[in-house]
């Protein structure tokens, strides 16, 4: 080989070893100095501890951990800010004003529906994880990575935050999907699509799940299982769907079985993902819409867009309350609004942008995540035009007595429908347990069969 062959090839080598330097240096884990900050100025999370300089985002204490005196969780939550009285409201008279700390999909719906609006309350950062989560996230994070260019995550064990101090967009999804959810618990919840004239019939569920960060021996490359079975109405009662999330899905996909009542068989059922219009929502919302997002990661490019102030739905003491009926918080273009509760916190802005050749019902959609728990709270998805379709509202509450923040129900509106689909509501149905000792037998495919009976 000649000289200047010799140095092309040497150039071209160093040139792959940047990128691969790159690379590598773009999906690793926390540095040392990075997991030595949590605690300190972030949040044992990663979150900014400080508040923001106009005093309207406090500091970050340690959240909200103890119950109130007469905690009794068959009545439900009560609500620690229950005398609070709303500092303004937002509607579309006065919605330009406040522009720079609303999403799009916010003002559509104001635009649209005089109906919507946002009452907006002091803010208070009650997020708040058990001590083991904190640990696990200091002592792993700096080795965590992402694999498949972000379709799985490796180098952990027992972290339920994988990157703390997240440097691209799809690790900030998977903050959230892989987000401590209490462990072992059941949700008894109610999902509804409400017709126009603001009529709806319930279909409800009972939801078991289990992280495998918590479990003593889960399998390998397990972050998730789940079983959802649906108790009513009675047409519909004793479906059932078995999952088996993994953590790496470069290795695997998503294990997902159904129950057929009417055949009384248990099938695999791989195409139940993604874009499948979602169980019992009138082709509302996606199956990978559940929590806002939950889903296989490979369908997008996840571009993090940097962090911002938000209103956002907060603490929903008041939403949550089991004094309440569903036909009290339904209108028909919009949950009723004087039950939810907004404040300002720091959110992490994610665009995810349909990859060429993958296929998928939304083109694009912009993710809004709390900065404190990792939890999507708003979500604004486009159709294959480029038009906003989709407003997706997580309305979240702190759990004080696991301690967890979680979603206390969820809303789609479908913009080009002009209607919306509830899902997660818990106030009629019975209350969530946690720290449920289900080992692994509970969820295989045999079990899926004698829970059918």
């Amino acid at each position: 080989m000649n000289a200047p062959s010799r140095l092309s090839s040497l150039i071209a080598r160093l040139a792959l070893a940047g990128l691969a330097a790159a690379a590598t240096s773009a999906f690793a884990g926390m540095s040392a100095e990075e997991a030595a900050r949590l605690g300190k100025d972030l949040t044992p999370l990663g979150a900014e501890r400080a508040g923001n300089s106009a005093g309207t985002i406090p500091a970050w204490t340690g959240g909200l951990t103890k119950a109130p005196a007469g905690f009794d969780p068959a009545k439900g939550h009560a609500d620690p800010f229950a005398n609070e009285k709303p500092l303004y409201t937002i509607t579309a008279a006065n919605m330009a004003q406040y522009a720079n700390v609303l999403a799009p999909g916010q003002m559509e719906l104001m635009k649209r529906y005089p109906a919507y609006k946002i009452n907006v309350y002091p803010t208070h950062r009650t997020a708040a994880f058990p001590q083991s989560v904190y640990d696990a996230a200091k002592a792993e994070g700096t080795a965590a990575a992402l694999t498949g260019g972000g379709t799985g995550v490796s180098g952990l064990s027992k972290t339920t935050v994988p990157f703390p101090v997240p440097k691209a967009g799809v690790e900030v999804v998977w903050n959230h999907m892989m987000r401590f959810r209490g462990g072992n618990f059941v949700r008894h919840s109610a999902e509804f699509p409400v017709q126009t004239n603001g009529s709806f019939t319930p279909l409800t569920r009972s939801e078991y799940v289990a992280q495998a960060a918590v479990l003593d021996k889960p399998e390998p490359n397990r972050m998730m299982y789940a079983v959802f079975k649906v108790t009513g109405p009675s047409s519909q009662a004793g479906e059932l769907d078995l999952l088996h999330s993994p953590q790496d899905q470069t290795k695997e996909p998503n294990q997902i079985w159904v129950y057929n009542a009417g055949q009384r068989r248990v099938l695999r059922a791989p195409d139940l993902c993604c874009d499948t219009p979602g169980q019992g929502s009138d082709g509302l919302r996606t199956t990978d819409d559940y929590d806002g997002f939950f889903g296989p990661t490979d369908r997008y490019d996840w571009k993090l867009a940097g962090k911002k102030e938000m209103l956002i739905s907060y603490n929903n003491y008041r939403l949550n309350s089991k004094a309440l009926k569903y036909t009290d918080m339904v209108l028909p273009t919009n949950l009723n609004p004087d039950l939810v509760r907004y404040e300002l916190h720091r959110v992490w802005v994610v665009e995810a942008t349909l990859k060429k050749g993958m296929r998928h019902a939304y083109a694009k959609r912009t993710f809004y995540f709390d900065e404190d728990s990792w939890q999507l709270v708003h979500a604004d998805q486009y159709d294959g035009r480029g038009e906003l379709w989709r407003v997706h509202e997580v309305h979240g509450m702190q759990f004080y007595d696991v301690p967890m923040a979680y979603n206390t129900g969820d809303v789609v509106y479908d913009l080009q429908a002009r209607r919306y689909v509830v899902v997660g509501m818990t106030n009629q149905e019975k209350p969530m347990k946690f720290g449920l000792n289900q080992g692994l037998a509970f969820f295989s495919t045999d079990n899926l069969r004698r829970l059918a009976n």
